[in-house]
């Protein structure tokens, strides 16, 4: 178990320190761009997170913001692990991740959640459990309105 508890905070330090997608997302090249801010006043990480959907399928996703290293390893994991995904798988990796870390009943699934099971011992330090989920309440926020906006689309007295 030590093993794999060291390849663990090996994946989070390294996501920590070389964050993968840590840019401003230019919005002006059409498809459905979102952002969104998140904040953690427990402990100051600070995200903005953007988000460039296309029919139902998330083609890139970035980040900007610092805080602490379980906050940026889970910014980066999201942005690396999502990219490419349809808004439905993203919801149910979004739902497996946020229960592994919120749920004392659950053990992290690497079969179902790859590398983000690293994340699963966090909520043994449940200070940090806001950190790594500040990224996936963020993500909720852009995929409701993407929602929103596709519900907008298909109902024809909301676009007359």
């Amino acid at each position: 178990m030590s093993d794999l508890r060291d390849l663990y905070q090996s994946l989070i330090l390294d996501h920590g320190q070389n964050p993968r997608n840590k840019r401003t997302m230019d919005c002006h090249e059409g498809g459905q761009c979102r952002c969104t801010e998140g904040y953690n006043p427990l402990c100051g990480d600070k995200l903005t997170l953007f988000v460039k959907a296309e029919d139902g399928v998330l083609e890139d996703l970035s980040f900007e913001g610092h805080g602490c290293a379980i906050f940026t390893a889970s910014s980066s994991m999201l942005t690396e692990v999502l990219k490419g995904r349809s808004i439905d798988d993203i919801r149910e990796i979004q739902n497996k991740y946020l229960e592994m870390l919120t749920n004392e009943e659950i053990e992290p699934d690497p079969e179902g959640l790859g590398k983000l099971a690293v994340f699963g011992g966090v909520k043994d330090f449940p200070a940090r459990v806001k950190c790594a989920t500040l990224p996936w309440r963020a993500l909720e926020a852009i995929l409701k309105a993407v929602d929103e906006d596709n519900a907008r689309s298909e109902d024809p007295v909301a676009t007359e």
